[in-house]
């Protein structure tokens, strides 16, 4: 935080400059998309730029920059954050270095179905992740994608349990929550960057990652990965985000519109995610790859995790107390 805080400061001047294009009655954004697009963050920034678009009668236009061509994606929310970048769509665990209580929702088998993801995003605990995020990172979170559980693949073998996992080396994200699953797991993984992951595995760095189908789909990991296990670890949520300054410098009617059309293109995503995972599934079968269930109701990967991962990141995310009201709040004490 100590970063950003002091880009903030030296950002300060560019943003003032900047700030006449964006209070115009006509404005072009720029908007840092991780994935390639095909995706889900891709299908939530096409939707949000088209409503944007078409609520301002065509006097704002967001040009769409993906696969990581404005930089990786923790380096967009430094970018935002300083005013350099309006927005970007991005993995959420890119986002909880800057905001660590955002980390919640990437507790392991805290979300366990598509219906707590959007419970928890669009509700009371979402909103207090929102403001922390904006008092923490400089950023305001305006919409989600739903991407889906991230599903393990591999190069190598099969996999049905942890034990399964010896041997293997798996990318993950810079992300302390994540990194501490696979090693209650009992496997130290590879923490690589998102632009680096294909390569990666192409090249037998790593031999395997873990991500949505859609994402799968969508970076054409069937390519240099055969093998899939369907582990419900984490359900992958991608905020989009807006620089704080670049909000602030629009007028209240320009905000409403910002923040009506964040909300209506997270309610398609839910619905693209329903409407196409499931065809994503069939088309990666029968492009080769091999889906294994995990053993006995996934109740070793389960158990591992919540009783050796939980306890570490309670400060983090604000305490015990928070992650056992989130529990209470999906029925699940």
């Amino acid at each position: 935080m100590k970063l950003i805080k002091n880009k903030i400061i030296a950002g300060v001047t560019i943003a003032a400059t900047a700030a006449f294009s964006y209070t115009a009655s006509a404005a072009n954004f720029k908007m840092a998309i991780g994935d390639a697009a095909g995706g889900t963050q891709w299908e939530l920034a096409k939707t949000f730029s088209e409503l944007m678009e078409k609520k301002t009668d065509g006097k704002v236009k967001i040009d769409l920059f993906p696969n990581g061509q404005l930089g990786n994606e923790q380096d967009t929310v430094n970018d935002a954050a300083i005013g350099l970048l309006d927005f970007s769509v991005l993995a959420i665990n890119n986002v909880t270095p800057f905001s660590p209580t955002v980390g919640l929702l990437t507790m392991p088998y805290v979300i366990q179905s598509p219906e707590d993801a959007v419970l928890l995003t669009q509700g009371q605990v979402g909103q207090e992740l929102v403001d922390n995020t904006i008092r923490d990172a400089g950023v305001r979170i305006v919409g989600w994608a739903y991407s889906g559980f991230r599903v393990l693949t591999n190069s190598k073998k099969p996999i049905a349990s942890p034990e399964d996992l010896k041997g293997l080396v798996i990318r993950v994200p810079r992300n302390e929550i994540m990194i501490a699953s696979y090693q209650a797991w009992g496997v130290n993984p590879t923490p690589m960057a998102w632009s680096e992951t294909f390569t990666g595995l192409q090249q037998g760095v790593v031999d395997g990652q873990d991500n949505p189908y859609i994402t799968v789909y969508a970076m054409k990991f069937n390519e240099v990965q055969k093998y899939v296990t369907n582990i419900r670890y984490i359900f992958s949520l991608e905020p989009l985000i807006i620089s704080e300054s670049v909000f602030q410098q629009q007028s209240p009617e320009m905000q409403k519109t910002i923040l009506e059309a964040g909300k209506e293109a997270t309610d398609h995503s839910f619905a693209y995610l329903e409407e196409t995972e499931s065809k994503i599934r069939k088309d990666l079968q029968a492009k080769g790859m091999v889906i294994t269930e995990p053993a006995n109701g996934e109740k070793e990967w389960i158990e591992n995790v919540t009783t050796a991962v939980w306890p570490k990141f309670y400060s983090s995310i604000g305490g015990k107390e928070k992650l056992d009201n989130v529990l209470e709040l999906l029925g699940r004490q």
